[in-house]
């Protein structure tokens, strides 16, 4: 039977598993797909371990998705140019990288009947997970994208990474008194009880705010956003189910469909908390 995974730091709150199981029994496909918790310094021994195990493919999450592209023999051009991988294949003695979290992002907000195109969106962090979704984001023609963090030297870099005039780096503290239409948390603090240093005057009654991780209940971020009047919240789930989604089809060549799982899912989170 054929053997995936996914590794990061932390994984206990991962659903991968679940997902690419149920895909696997909605398309008829054999395989196997575990979580791998990853100390922090050992990323490149477990993915060479995975392969030598006779592994197939792999999903990578915080904090390795930057180190996963330093490993690759091949990339795709929107895994080269978000600086990032989340998607792993190994075939023919070779590891070939890719990212799906832009497409996953881009079909949960359309999903969610949220607007993108003359937007004015604020994407917090400059890690892996921001870096995926650049790209996608840029190609709905926003208005303006400013990428905000703590270090605003890391945002800076992404910008230079991308020749578009749409694109912009502020601190935390340089993003008042601009308000926004729509504020994704790419940072992972929510899943350490943490909401990223912004002012509240970001938040105006018609944003739209979405955290690219999710809990049994609203996030930090999320539950943070709503007191400050956001319209409406989103959490990370459907954009989990369908970025994994497009990591299967790269792997198995056939695309599950997502409502049913995300469904399961959202249950399942439900459920676990009665």
């Amino acid at each position: 039977m054929d053997q995936y995974c996914v590794f990061g730091n932390p994984i206990e709150q991962s659903r991968s598993p679940f997902i690419h199981q149920q895909f696997a029994l909605q398309t008829g496909q054999k395989l196997s797909y575990q979580a791998q918790l990853v100390a922090l310094d050992k990323f490149e021994t477990a993915v060479t371990t995975f392969i030598q195990q006779g592994g197939k493919g792999a999903n990578v999450t915080v904090p390795f998705k930057e180190q996963a592209l330093q490993l690759c023999d091949q990339v795709s051009e929107r895994a080269k140019q978000a600086g990032a991988v989340n998607t792993l294949s190994f075939s023919d003695h070779q590891i070939i990288g890719d990212n799906t979290d832009g497409i996953g992002l881009v079909a949960d907000l359309k999903s969610h009947q949220v607007t993108l195109n003359n937007q004015r969106i604020l994407l917090i962090g400059a890690g892996g997970a921001a870096k995926g979704v650049v790209l996608p984001l840029l190609a709905e023609k926003p208005s303006v994208l400013v990428i905000a963090n703590r270090t605003l030297n890391k945002a800076e870099a992404i910008i230079a990474q991308h020749n578009n005039d749409r694109l912009c780096a502020k601190s935390y503290t340089q993003l008042s008194p601009s308000s926004f239409d729509l504020i994704i948390n790419a940072t992972s603090a929510s899943l350490s009880g943490f909401v990223p240093a912004i002012p509240a005057e970001v938040i105006h009654n018609n944003t739209v705010c979405y955290d690219m991780v999710y809990q049994q209940e609203a996030t930090v971020f999320l539950q943070w956003a709503k007191q400050q009047g956001a319209r409406k919240i989103i959490d990370g789930l459907g954009m989990l189910v369908k970025q994994a989604a497009e990591s299967f089809y790269l792997w198995r060549g056939v695309k599950p469909q997502t409502d049913e799982v995300l469904t399961q899912l959202r249950k399942a989170l439900t459920d676990s908390g009665r």
